[in-house]
């Protein structure tokens, strides 16, 4: 595939993607499972069926997504609250030209590829998960036209799912189930995490869970891998 009818391919991929969750938004105040079953199966197209897929070419005819049940208990709408002064730990700061060391300026997550992506962490969402609350931190991609992102890691990583997390959010690529910019809420439903890219095929490159997005319990809900 040439440069160019690939990057068409992408641009579809990305519009299709911000179609569906369109349609998730819509649906999942009136039916939240339906909205659940709706991406699952239109996830399971675009993976099987698309040319930007991130499945590598030669095992999208026999690749099924698999999911945990819908648990109705993981469906959230919370406040976006300011982050903790200074640096969070694990994270690398990215240089800002002409700013002191000490200025606190874009940070790089862990990343599976070789390239820094620049973020900024704009706050914290607490989900009162069955087992007790967890705080997570939300970030905000600098590149592309910027978006929320909210990745999670927990402890079905590298057994039911990539060693490495999963995304909740990524506004960036449409993967957006809507909020209140009034209220200053995001909606967060855990069945809806999804696997980055990486998780099948190392040439792509993603942004991965930070060491305070990552939870030391199970969360059995969204996408696996077995």
């Amino acid at each position: 595939m040439d440069e160019v009818t690939a990057r068409s391919w992408l641009a579809d991929w990305r519009r299709q993607v911000a179609r569906l969750y369109t349609d998730v938004r819509r649906l999942a105040p009136v039916d939240a499972p339906g909205a659940w079953a709706l991406w699952r199966a239109e996830r399971e197209r675009l993976y099987r069926g698309h040319p930007q897929s991130p499945v590598p070419a030669g095992e999208r005819d026999r690749f099924r997504p698999m999911y945990w049940p819908y648990d109705d208990r993981l469906r959230f709408e919370v406040g976006v609250e300011a982050a903790p002064a200074g640096r969070p730990a694990g994270f690398t700061p990215l240089a800002t030209p002409g700013a002191p060391l000490a200025t606190l300026g874009p940070l790089a997550l862990p990343n599976s590829g070789g390239e820094d992506l620049a973020f900024d962490r704009v706050g914290t969402v607490t989900l009162p998960l069955p087992g007790g609350d967890a705080t997570l931190g939300l970030f905000w991609m600098r590149g592309y036209a910027g978006g929320l992102f909210l990745p999670l890691g927990d402890a079905t990583n590298g057994s039911e799912t990539y060693g490495a997390g999963r995304y909740l959010l990524d506004t960036a690529k449409g993967a957006d189930l809507g909020g209140d910019a009034e209220a200053g809420t995001l909606i967060v439903d855990l069945n809806f995490a999804f696997q980055p890219s990486c998780a099948f095929d190392p040439r792509w490159a993603c942004p991965l869970a930070p060491p305070g997005n990552r939870l030391g319990a199970r969360v059995e809900a969204g996408e696996r891998l077995r």
